[in-house]
């Protein structure tokens, strides 16, 4: 059974840092593109960050751009986000996804994702 599993959510203060990983099972998923998404109360699920099967290649939305880092150990079969410069806006339910196929491309869209996890509460307080 293929899992994603999240974790490294919890409460910080305007300006600091958080590590989440996702940690996958049942699948070895070092070849695929792997992505960060985030969802706040009635608010559409969004693309925060995404990075390619390789690790050579990453994307992000502008609105985490210089403050989040995406990265991967494919020896672990983690995949990372450190976010810093936190702000309340970030406040949502993270989840991490994997992509479709082997060396699949990137993608900033959830339907080119097909296995997500369960997610993770960030929550920022101002």
């Amino acid at each position: 059974q293929v899992q994603l599993v999240e974790s490294g959510g919890g409460l910080v203060q305007a300006g600091g840092s958080l590590r989440l990983s996702c940690a996958a099972s049942g699948r070895t998923f070092s070849n695929y593109p792997m992505g960060w998404f985030r969802q706040a109360p009635g608010k559409e699920r969004e693309f925060v960050a995404g990075i390619s099967w390789s690790g050579g290649s990453t994307d992000y939305a502008d609105s985490v751009k210089g403050r989040f880092t995406i990265s991967r150990d494919n020896a672990k079969n983690t995949v990372y986000l450190q976010m810093n410069s936190l702000k309340p806006e970030d406040t949502a339910v993270y989840h991490c996804a994997a992509g479709y196929r082997k060396f699949g491309s990137l993608s900033p869209l959830a339907g080119g994702y097909h296995y997500w996890g369960q997610g993770t509460q960030v929550t920022v307080s101002s």
